[in-house]
């Protein structure tokens, strides 16, 4: 009886989790020109739907798009003309490192920290994993080789980003390939760069 007991008692403490990404309702990033800055004007509606900190993301959002910027009332302001496409990217990148699952693909998880090294946790499967090895594991697989607008390069397909685009790695930049998808191996012609991402579309 005592076994019963504590079994029931877990599984009442259990949290509900639905499967699906359709949980993961994040907002598209709000792009607003402003001279030669643009304004992600929703960045906090954007981390509050990713339960995560608005300086959180601000920062990445600086990493990613190498450039300087200040956040100010949830809203983030970037040197650069970028696009709520590329946001878009920024923010799916940051999904894949800092949110979702690495085992079960869930975004049931929160950043704690473990002997001062930033973890990803799991409330969903328990999985723990270091957030800056994931990084350096997914960046450093190939060589470090340009990408630049107007160039067509041979890629593969390794994964896919939240919106459905294909997307491939070349050195340290992520490349959003329009129509491609995992496991494609083919010849693109990228359209824009903003700093380590790229977007581009099939040539062959």
């Amino acid at each position: 009886m005592e076994y019963d007991s504590l079994l029931d008692r877990a599984i009442e403490n259990t949290p509900d989790i639905t499967t699906g990404d359709d949980r993961l309702d994040v907002p598209p990033a709000n792009a607003q020109p402003d001279g030669a800055f643009t304004r992600f004007t929703n960045l906090s509606s954007v981390a509050d739907a990713l339960n995560r900190e608005p300086e959180h993301l601000h920062r990445h959002v600086q990493k990613a798009l190498a450039t300087a910027g200040s956040l100010s009332e949830g809203r983030g302001r970037y040197n650069g003309r970028f696009t709520g496409s590329d946001l878009d990217a920024v923010v799916e990148e940051y999904v894949d490192e800092f949110v979702r699952c690495g085992e079960c693909g869930l975004p049931d998880t929160r950043l704690v920290r473990e002997d001062r090294t930033p973890m990803l946790k799991c409330d969903a499967c328990g999985a723990v994993r270091p957030v800056a090895k994931r990084t350096a594991r997914s960046r450093t697989h190939q060589s470090r080789e340009a990408v630049e607008e107007g160039e067509t390069y041979e890629v593969k397909i390794t994964g896919t980003g939240r919106k459905g685009d294909g997307v491939a790695e070349r050195g340290k930049y992520t490349i959003f390939v329009s129509g491609a998808k995992e496991g494609d191996e083919p010849t693109i012609y990228v359209d824009n760069v903003s700093g380590t991402l790229a977007f581009a579309r099939i040539v062959n």
